[in-house]
């Protein structure tokens, strides 16, 4: 059901925690299955992701993307931290099942808020980014979970 990857975020996480003073922190959750994300960015002078950290309440697999989600934007720009989608997210961990590709949105959309917060701290605007959702399911068509 799970590949191996998605088990190995999941039993082995990297950068769990908090960022003290974070440049950028994103909330996101979904009511409809109840995970909810946190991401803190630390992001340098020249808009380096230097650090990321998360903290997620929910099921394994929310916590194996947004384990990867990290992964992905350490080192990478702002914009390049934007470019990360959910498909990239998935396809880093190998897939997940058709029901837990949910989480993979949390984890963009989760990016994305730490980004916002970023901006909004520092009086910039990202070319791109668009305010994030809180709830991730606000608009979603009913699914079965």
């Amino acid at each position: 059901m799970y590949s191996e990857k998605v088990m190995d975020h999941f039993q082995n996480p990297r950068n769990v925690g908090e960022i003290e003073n974070a440049s950028g922190v994103g909330t996101v959750g979904n009511a409809k299955c109840g995970d909810i994300m946190r991401m803190y960015l630390d992001i340098d002078e020249n808009q380096v992701i230097r650090e990321c950290k998360f903290k997620t309440f929910g099921c394994g697999a929310a916590v194996a993307t947004s384990s990867m989600a990290t992964e992905l934007v350490k080192g990478k720009t702002i914009y390049e931290a934007l470019q990360i989608t959910n498909q990239a997210v998935m396809e880093a961990l190998d897939g997940l099942p058709p029901v837990k590709v949910h989480c993979s949105l949390l984890a963009e959309e989760a990016i994305h808020a730490a980004l916002w917060d970023y901006a909004e701290k520092n009086n910039i605007k990202i070319e791109g980014l668009e305010k994030p959702k809180n709830d991730i399911s606000e608009g979603e068509e009913e699914e079965e979970y």
